[in-house]
């Protein structure tokens, strides 16, 4: 009870202000109830300040609501539609998936960009935008700030990405299949794939589609290798610090992706009626717009505009760098 207390004006901040950024969301589907969220969050925590009482609820939000909605997400997820898709778009997405992170660190050590910054910036460019942001920052123990920034690049980078690529694919020839793969590869939000790839035509929609969400399970691997990264690092400086010192991987598994394959495992046994489907996808949504919403509450906009536009300059090369890798992959295969 008295943990529902100290949660409950965090929990009741952080819902009202998602629902009207869900709402709003809904009204402006390019931009998306995340982004409402995050930049609401911002502007009510730097205007007018959060409360005290609010931090313990917001921290939750920001934290276990996040992934309990990446668990929902994997209700949607075919392992074997995963499976087969991957099999056929491995060779750009493994080439693209890791460029994207070494372009991150080796452009982000040039920049002086914070090693945690540029790690996000480059899961959410090169995986699936706001989401893999959402999934790795928790592992590597991201703050609010950098969260809060590099969703705001990713999200630059998708609306010019909706923008543009649908006109660059017919200027290219690409078929539907091609640019599909295209666009599922070097579009970084889900949302923002889907508006490119049916701005295109349906198939290309349709392929799209599939192949982002075939990227999004690329999630699992990469959070547990960052988390086995994270945990030597402790580890050693546990043993530096004191000889008794330790430290277990436990402490830092990421445990709710277990739960997300758990999810797409159940899915793909057809144990989720269409019904229900409609429902774990609104819910989990609306507990992304939550989350984002609670890490908008949580950045201070003092230290974000400190960092300068470095980050922006990071994401832009790190995009570009994926895109142009992801079109040249595809031609070289013959899948464009």
């Amino acid at each position: 009870m008295n943990g529902l207390k100290s949660l409950g004006p965090g929990l009741a901040l952080t819902g009202i202000i998602a629902a009207v950024a869900y709402g709003l969301g809904l009204l402006f589907p390019l931009i998306g109830g995340s982004v409402f969220g995050i930049v609401i969050g911002i502007l009510v925590n730097n205007l007018w300040r959060k409360p005290q009482n609010t931090w313990q609820g917001i921290r939750f939000c920001s934290k276990k609501v996040l992934q309990w909605a990446i668990i929902l997400l994997g209700c949607r997820l075919s392992l074997s539609e995963v499976w087969k898709t991957g099999t056929e778009t491995f060779a750009v997405m493994i080439v693209t998936l890791l460029l994207s992170f070494a372009a991150a660190y080796g452009f982000g050590r040039l920049l002086r960009i914070p090693p945690r910054m540029a790690t996000l910036i480059g899961a959410g460019t090169g995986i699936c935008g706001g989401s893999a942001i959402a999934a790795i920052s928790p592992v590597i123990e991201a703050e609010e700030a950098e969260i809060a920034y590099s969703i705001s690049t990713i999200f630059l980078f998708n609306i010019v990405a909706v923008l543009v690529f649908p006109a660059l694919g017919h200027a290219l020839g690409l078929s539907d299949a091609g640019f599909g793969l295209w666009a599922g590869t070097a579009v970084n939000d889900t949302s923002s794939v889907v508006a490119a790839g049916y701005a295109f035509s349906t198939a290309a929609g349709d392929y799209a589609t599939i192949v982002k969400l075939t990227r999004t399970t690329m999630i699992v691997p990469i959070a547990i290798i960052m988390a086995v990264v994270v945990g030597w690092s402790k580890k050693r400086e546990a043993a530096a610090a004191s000889e008794g010192g330790s430290f277990s991987i436990k402490q830092v598994f990421p445990w709710f992706i277990l739960w997300f394959l758990a999810a797409s495992l159940l899915y793909t046994l057809g144990l989720f009626g269409e019904q229900l489907l409609q429902w774990i996808h609104l819910a989990a949504q609306f507990m992304i717009v939550v989350a984002l919403t609670a890490v908008g509450l949580s950045a201070d906009f003092r230290q974000m505009t400190a960092t300068g536009v470095r980050p922006m300059i990071l994401g832009l090369i790190v995009w570009l760098v994926v895109s142009v890798t992801g079109y040249a992959v595809g031609t070289l295969t013959g899948q464009m």
